[in-house]
């Protein structure tokens, strides 16, 4: 049995070793090849976009390129439809995904995240000049502009509104705007998105939900050095002030909780 014991002894040996040489696999890559490949939309403003330049910028854009710069290696963006674009990774298109992609448990059972760096919650937006609703509860009875598939517009239903249905964030606002609706529940990140470009907007922000979604960076199962990497860069560029700089821009806060 001394044989059979020597060959389990050595099969583990060389599982570990190959499994020794993986580890930190990824980010050894990136440094030798002096580039972060990163995975994007580029249609999905104000994260990830096009400018009239036809430029690509965006929120998660530069928040890529601080990661690279904090890497010393230069950033190279690789753009696809959201469907595919997680996929990617499986088939080593790119390093990791940095388009919000929210942490979801059924996510991280596949792939591993950096830390949270953006917090979206659900907020209820009303007129400027609204004194009636001050909260979630305040919606029975009044009319709530919605997508009528969201979980926004199950959010509204569920207290008690009366749905009045949209495409979308921009329609729900108009709708708000013109009086046909008395409020609408949306995405904390589009409300600071639309107030940054139209500032004297009359709507506002009633109340917010409690809990907040949280996105991440995304790569593959398996290389906590990159991940520890990439966390170190997200430190580093919120000490700096750098993340500040670049949330500004394009939310006029903060937005990371």
């Amino acid at each position: 049995m001394k044989w059979l014991k020597s060959i389990i002894i050595a099969g583990t040996l060389q599982v570990l070793a190959v499994a020794a040489g993986h580890a930190g696999a990824n980010l050894d890559q990136i440094k030798q090849a002096g580039v972060f490949k990163v995975g994007t939309e580029g249609t999905y403003a104000p994260f990830t976009y096009h400018d009239a330049s036809g430029a690509l910028v965006g929120f998660d854009v530069e928040i890529a390129e601080a990661i690279a710069k904090r890497l010393g290696v230069k950033v190279q963006f690789l753009e696809g439809k959201w469907d595919g674009l997680i996929a990617g990774l499986d088939a080593n298109r790119y390093d990791a995904v940095i388009n919000e992609v929210g942490i979801t448990e059924a996510r991280k059972a596949k792939y591993d995240f950096s830390d949270p760096y953006i917090a979206s919650k659900a907020a209820l937006i009303v007129r400027g000049d609204n004194s009636d609703i001050k909260s979630f509860a305040d919606l029975k009875g009044k009319k709530a502009a919605q997508s009528l598939t969201s979980n926004f517009g199950k959010l509204a239903e569920t207290n008690g509104a009366e749905l009045v249905g949209t495409d979308g964030f921009d329609q729900s606002i108009q709708l708000l705007l013109t009086g046909r609706a008395d409020a609408t529940i949306n995405d904390s990140l589009s409300f600071l998105d639309f107030k940054k470009h139209k500032p004297d907007a009359n709507v506002k922000i009633a109340a917010q939900e409690e809990n907040a979604d949280y996105s991440g960076v995304i790569v593959r199962k398996g290389d906590p050095e990159l991940v520890a990497a990439i966390n170190k860069a997200f430190a580093d560029i919120k000490a700096d002030g750098t993340y500040q700089k670049i949330a500004d821009t394009y939310f006029g806060q903060d937005v990371s909780k």
